[in-house]
This record gives structure tokens, sequence and C-alpha cells, in this order.
């Protein structure tokens, strides 16, 4: 497998986004600015809570069929090699990790089965896009850590993408939850999203390793980044942190990170988080706070790590 240089992009994107020029000249940028050869277009389905079982994929907040189809033929056309990731949201606000449901079916509590019907439906509607536009890679879950105690179910989900998609099917855990995933035998790809604390990185990479040469699957970190706030380098995963502006923190935890897994030969990319569908202008950068880099001290440190792959 080739070493991912990619970047996530369209992130809670709605109707009608990816049809307008400001979108596709953002993805543009994408490519010019951070020197990315990959992009993960990621979908953001809805459910109404953690405890809910139906994912509602056809709404205005989801990017229709033809401009997704679209997207994705003008990255294409750009020379970048698409990864189609579609993920789920609760509407009310809980991060999808606590999606969760009894263990054993109780009369008229929500079941499991329900939540899993749904959740494959939506993944092979997507699964059969990828498959027509010859997606280089398919993401069938992120971040959902409640549901991966549920191992049968998953590898059922994993069996029937497959019927649809032929081409590589990974999941993207959560961090420290690479140990805990009981079917990677089931994907071609490992892979999680690498938000550690930047004075952890050896520990966590020593720990990841191992469950990678137990499992001789490729690994990328699907997901990485850092907010450009004070504080943001030791929780990078905590969009809420307040703090103030501060650029060259995202700038030094990018660097360490680079630094951290240079040397590791098991490490087969990055999808970094994330480049947004409409951006900000760029004499507004020193004012933002968010995990974007365009127009940031990171965008250049991304660029020449890029570049030296």
């Amino acid at each position: 497998m080739e070493f991912i240089k990619g970047f996530t992009f369209g992130w809670d994107s709605q109707k009608g986004y990816f049809k307008t020029e400001r979108a596709k000249e953002s993805l543009r940028l994408l490519q010019e600015r951070t020197a990315s050869e990959y992009v993960i277009i990621a979908l953001a389905a809805r459910q109404e809570t953690a405890h809910t079982t139906e994912i509602d994929y056809r709404g205005s907040h989801m990017v229709a069929d033809d401009e997704l189809v679209e997207m994705i033929e003008y990255a294409k056309s750009l020379g970048l090699k698409v990864i189609l990731k579609p993920t789920v949201n609760c509407k009310d606000g809980t991060w999808r990790a606590h999606i969760n449901f009894f263990d054993h079916d109780v009369p008229c509590e929500p079941k499991w089965r329900d939540w899993f019907a749904s959740y494959t439906a939506y993944q092979k509607h997507y699964a059969s896009i990828a498959e027509e536009t010859a997606c280089d890679l398919f993401i069938v879950g992120c971040e959902m850590v409640q549901t991966e105690r549920r191992e049968d179910d998953w590898r059922q989900l994993i069996t029937e993408v497959r019927q649809l998609y032929k081409g590589l099917v990974t999941y993207n855990t959560d961090k420290y939850q690479e140990n805990h995933v009981k079917f990677w035998d089931a994907l071609d790809l490992i892979s999680s999203s690498g938000y550690y604390p930047i004075d952890d990185w050896d520990n966590q990479l020593d720990r990841i390793e191992a469950v990678v040469k137990k499992y001789d699957k490729p690994f990328f970190f699907a997901e990485a980044g850092c907010p450009s706030r004070t504080g943001s380098s030791q929780i990078p995963n905590d969009w809420s942190l307040e703090g103030v502006v501060n650029l060259q923190e995202q700038a030094d935890y990018y660097r360490v990170m680079f630094e951290k897994t240079e040397d590791k030969s098991w490490i087969g990319g990055f999808g970094l988080w994330d480049w947004q569908t409409y951006l900000y202008h760029e004499d507004e950068a020193k004012q933002n706070d968010d995990y974007g880099v365009y127009g940031k001290p990171a965008e250049k440190v991304i660029k020449a790590y890029y570049q030296s792959r």
C-alpha cells in the first residue's frame, strides 16, 4: 500500500454544497496548499439520539447522490485519490461513540438488530456509489466505540458491503481503541483516529504497533489533527476546549506528530482533520481556533511533510 497523504473534506456538508464552485475551489486549494494526494470525503447521516435505531441519510443534511458523484469525479480530475467515509451523528449532540443498546433484547426497548439493519442499509447505499465511482477505499464507520463489541454484527455488515464494493475496506476506530477491536481480520486495513497528546506519541505508537503486528495488516491514521488554540496539543480530540487562538501550538503539534511517526514503517499515512467545504477567508486565519489549517503555519508544516514523503 502506498503512503496515504490525505485530508478529510466535506464534513457536515448539506444538500447543494458540493454543486457550488466555492466547494470545488476549496478542494482545489486543499490539494495545492497541502500537497495531499488523497481526499477522504466524510458524510454525516443522523439519528435522533444515541439510543434510537433509525438512521436518516436522505434528508437535506446530506449532499445528494448526484452531487457526491460529481465531487468524486472532480477530485479525480485533479489527480486526487478518493476515500469515501459515510458516518453518523446524533441530532441531540451526543458523540457517536455512545450509540448503545441492551445486549439482550428487552420488550419495548430499542434493539441492536434494528440499528444495525438501518446502519447496514446506509453503508450499502454508499458502498454502491463507491463502486460506481471507483473510490480507492471505503471506511464503514468512525469512532463508534460502544458498537464495536458487537463483533458478529460488524462482520456481517462488512460482508454485505463487500458484495457491493470490490475495493479496499477499513473501519476507523477511535483513539486508544486499536487493541479492543476484534474484527480487524475481516478488513483490509487497520485505521484509527490519532488524537494523542503531543508528549505521548511514543507510548501510543508502541501500543498500536503491537496490534498491527498481531493482525499483519496495513495501518493508517484515518483522522489526526489539532485545533489552533492554547491547550489543544494535550487533548487534541476535544473540539470544545476553551482557549485562546494559538496558531503556533497547532503547527508544533503537527511537527511533533510527523517527527514521531517518521521512522515507523508500519504507519501508512494520514487522513488529516479537516478541510472545510466552505473555507473562511485567508485573512481570517489568525482569528480561527478550529481544526482547519488553511492560511495557518500548520498548513506549511503539512505541505513540507507530504512533499518529503
